[in-house]
């Protein structure tokens, strides 16, 4: 790759490069908004590391290129870059000095650079990279010829600290590549890496929340009331939390400035959208699933008001698990035993609906492993092994906090309350429900509150909400079966 063939440029000028290239459009909040064209999320399928000898990695958990497939598609993405020009970024990863790695990324296109440079921290070009990412999303591969299943690569070399990225303009690529290589390099130093949110009052209480997607990890966490430490990524080390981040990149369809007014109001200049839909006046319209439900924002934590500056925190005070259960089966909120926890991260357990907000009420329940399975490098056990150890140090009470369909399910129930859910955390967080009678629920590990102040019995008791008791039974019994069979996998595989 050609040197004089790479720029430079600032977030202004990139947003100006943008536009010109034809990449993006400005819309009239003044965020930049791009369309990702046919992938509008990750390729986990196309996601390879690369065999060396001494790789640490566990064979059956990952796809494997060698480094004679890795060299000849290394080459393509040089003479690639060489041949259509790029812009380069040189950033930082984790906002613990004691952790800080310096990062590059190489990006053919001028919108991902700004990506980047949204989402981390700004490094020093004349510090040398641990990690070099190079994002080509008109390269294709050849499965043929490179090892591939398609045409999308995502190849990881832990040794020579590279990551290739083509064929597909999908932008989350570029920042879970980063996650997924700290889960090997911050384990290897001790640290637990975590898919979490986490916020501070102001006590120096720090909570963390894990959920997959459209679980309320970011909602929870952008609380008016709390200081945002991070949304997404962030290690657990020995003197406390810390962001991995330096920005947010959040979910966006149905945001409205009156139930989330932080993400609302840091989509403005600098900012990044992708895939939003916008009318003829360039005025975003985030209701608009036209081209994807996963429409995104990518800005930096200083566009939240309400931030914690140095990125980092203490130990937890509590720590919440969140699922958007559609089967309407689990309550409200839980309290969870060590061992109970132990389950819940292994299983990372929310709802996935089969069919769209037209139509099919056919609920899946979904699992990913630490609620993060695709950025895992070693096995799940290993990193619920480090997050129990760190629980059981600083004594963190975990609670399992439902989001989604409580008692009568999706299609037959609203929604829990963004309000009632807030009040919940807040009571949590607060340790006023440390105390509480439980019940036992042995089939899905829970110890639930008999009653809580100013929640409505039905968000305890969901079988209440059921029309049919039968109904619920089957329900409870079908997600316990669930809970047992994905719990089984961790007893006879290695992942």
């Amino acid at each position: 790759m050609n040197r004089a063939n790479v720029q430079r440029l600032t977030p202004v000028q990139l947003t100006e490069a943008a536009i010109c290239r034809g990449e993006a459009v400005l819309l009239e909040n003044g965020a930049l908004c791009a369309e990702t064209g046919k992938y509008t999320g990750r390729s986990p399928k196309d996601k390879y590391f690369v065999a060396y000898e001494g790789c640490p990695l566990p064979r059956e958990a990952h796809n494997w290129l060698t480094e004679a497939q890795f060299d000849r598609l290394f080459e393509k993405v040089q003479a690639h870059l060489a041949e259509t020009g790029g812009f380069v970024f040189d950033g930082a990863v984790n906002h613990h000095p004691r952790y800080r790695v310096p990062v590059r990324f190489v990006t053919e296109f001028a919108w991902h650079n700004l990506f980047v440079q949204r989402l981390f921290m700004p490094g020093n070009p004349e510090e040398a990279p641990l990690y070099t990412v190079y994002g080509v999303p008109s390269l294709k591969a050849d499965p043929a010829v490179d090892g591939t299943r398609s045409e999308t690569f995502i190849v990881l070399h832990l040794r020579r600290g590279i990551v290739l990225i083509g064929g597909t303009e999908y932008a989350g690529e570029l920042k879970k590549s980063i996650f997924t290589l700290m889960h090997h390099h911050l384990a290897e130093q001790g640290v637990l890496p975590m898919h979490c949110s986490a916020s501070v009052g102001g006590a120096g209480d720090v909570a963390l929340f894990f959920g997959l997607s459209g679980t309320g990890k970011t909602t929870l966490s952008a609380d008016p009331a709390r200081r945002l430490i991070g949304d997404d990524e962030h290690g657990w080390c020995d003197d406390g939390v810390f962001n991995m981040e330096n920005g947010c990149y959040a979910k966006c369809i149905d945001l409205s400035e009156e139930r989330e007014p932080d993400i609302y109001h840091a989509i403005r200049f600098g900012a990044v959208l992708e895939n939003v839909m916008y009318d003829d006046a360039r005025r975003p319209l985030y209701q608009d699933r036209t081209r994807t439900e996963n429409t995104r924002a990518a800005y930096p934590l200083s566009f939240i008001r309400n931030v914690e500056p140095s990125g980092r925190g203490g130990h937890p005070r509590a720590i919440v698990f969140l699922s958007a259960d559609a089967s309407g089966v689990l309550p409200a909120v839980a309290r969870l035993s060590p061992e109970d926890a132990r389950r819940h991260y292994l299983l990372g357990y929310t709802s996935k609906l089969a069919g769209t907000e037209r139509g099919v009420v056919n609920p899946e329940p979904t699992f990913s492993a630490c609620f993060g399975a695709p950025f895992l490098t070693d096995r799940p056990a290993r990193y619920a092994d480090m997050l129990m150890e760190r629980v059981a140090r600083h004594r963190v009470p975990v609670y399992l906090v439902s989001t989604g369909w409580v008692g009568g399910g999706y299609g037959q129930t609203d929604r829990m309350p963004l309000a009632l859910t807030r009040r919940i955390v807040h009571l949590a967080l607060s340790g006023a429900l440390d105390g509480v009678p439980t019940t036992r629920d042995e089939a899905l590990f829970l110890e639930v509150p008999v009653a809580i102040d100013g929640i409505p019995e039905v968000y305890l008791k969901p079988w209440l909400g059921f029309a049919d008791s039968s109904r619920y039974e089957a329900a409870r019994r079908e997600l316990a079966e669930a809970f047992a069979e994905r719990l089984a996998l961790y007893e006879t595989l290695s992942v």
